[in-house]
């Protein structure tokens, strides 16, 4: 199969692409992926219970928000394939790529598939600590974005627990405390990673209390049918001591892990491994080649600004691939271009030449 426009990926930036991309008569193909990153299509959004920050919605359900996302793209035209792309090769044009078969993540299909431009959506996915209780409570008291869900009712008024020591954990720590009543801070080493401005901020604050040489070990919540967390185990890795201490709310900042391994030494990426683009235009090392998202976005992380990337990767993509297109002349501007000729003295051969 050949496309004008690729899509990789289907969370917020990659169905925002696609409905632009479709309503510019590009004729898109999404491929949602099947379980990318152990995440159901639609990305991190589908694992959040309630989304109380994307315009439009006062509150809705993270998978209903995905679900009316996909449905819009698929208006607009675009085709949607729910298979995972497993190789890609950008060295020349038109792109190929491969799939994998439908869930099977190791077989790689022999057939080539070709697309003249590649939107990358391929997302993040927050780093987990795999402890106890953790999949029982997550979305019920366990979280990987304090902006996100910070300002939940369950958190409000209530102490809540940061596991991190670097800067964002800082910074995640601090948004925390416009709302909850006390925040502890876990930090396994003996210091903070954070920059040292950072560092006094986290100190200083009232609210916060840090616990050096820390580690969480087990969630301990309610035990119904969508109970919520209300304890955490932890405990002191220089002493071996452990405590319970009451916690409605964890918030992981240990962080992010963007999805390239798909593009590695064909793409330019940061230490980190995202996506470097051009600063509000989304492009990347390779012509044609257009990121989105959190794959090239390590600071916000947000639904809101994944979408506005989106929307920015699609438009410069149709720009992009206006510009391949042979440029045909009207005969407005072919006449246009004689008389500037004659203008200048010259005679065109097919005016002066008798024979024509």
């Amino acid at each position: 199969m050949h496309s004008k426009v690729v899509i990789i990926g289907s969370g917020p930036a990659g169905h925002t692409a696609a409905i632009y991309a479709a309503r510019a008569d590009l004729k898109p193909v999404m491929y949602e992926g099947f379980l990318a990153l152990g995440i159901a299509a639609g990305g991190q959004l589908t694992t959040t219970d309630e989304v109380e920050n994307f315009p439009g919605f006062s509150k809705i359900q993270g998978q209903t928000l995905m679900d009316q996302m996909r449905a819009q793209s698929e208006a607009c035209g675009t085709e949607i394939i729910s298979q995972t792309v497993a190789k890609v090769d950008l060295k020349s044009r038109p792109f190929k790529y491969w799939l994998h078969p439908m869930g099977d993540d190791d077989e790689i299909e022999e057939e080539t598939h070709t697309a003249d431009s590649l939107i990358i959506a391929t997302g993040a996915k927050a780093r987990r600590l795999d402890l106890p209780g953790e999949d029982k409570y997550w979305g019920n008291g366990v979280s990987a974005c304090a902006v996100c869900d910070g300002s939940l009712p369950m958190f409000r008024d209530q102490p809540l627990v940061v596991i991190g020591g670097g800067d964002s954990a800082v910074e995640e720590a601090l948004y925390l405390t416009k709302k909850a009543k006390k925040v502890t801070v876990l930090v396994r080493r003996d210091r903070l990673r954070a920059s040292r401005a950072n560092a006094r901020r986290l100190t200083t604050h009232p609210k916060i209390d840090i616990k050096y040489n820390t580690n969480a070990q087990q969630i301990k919540g309610e035990e119904k049918k969508n109970g919520l967390m209300t304890h955490l185990v932890i405990k002191n890795n220089v002493t071996g001591e452990e405590d319970t201490i009451e916690a409605k709310g964890l918030f992981y900042a240990v962080g992010h892990d963007p999805a390239t391994a798909l593009f590695k030494d064909q793409l330019d990426m940061d230490e980190d491994g995202y996506l470097t683009t051009t600063p509000g235009r989304g492009l990347t090392s390779v012509e044609g080649v257009f990121a989105a998202g959190d794959v090239q976005d390590k600071r916000y992380r947000q639904a809101v600004t994944s979408a506005g990337s989106g929307c920015v990767a699609a438009l410069e993509a149709e720009k992009w691939l206006s510009e391949q297109e042979p440029t045909v002349k009207s005969e407005l501007e072919v006449e246009n271009q004689v008389e500037k000729l004659q203008v200048n003295g010259v005679v065109p051969e097919y005016r002066s030449n008798p024979l024509l």
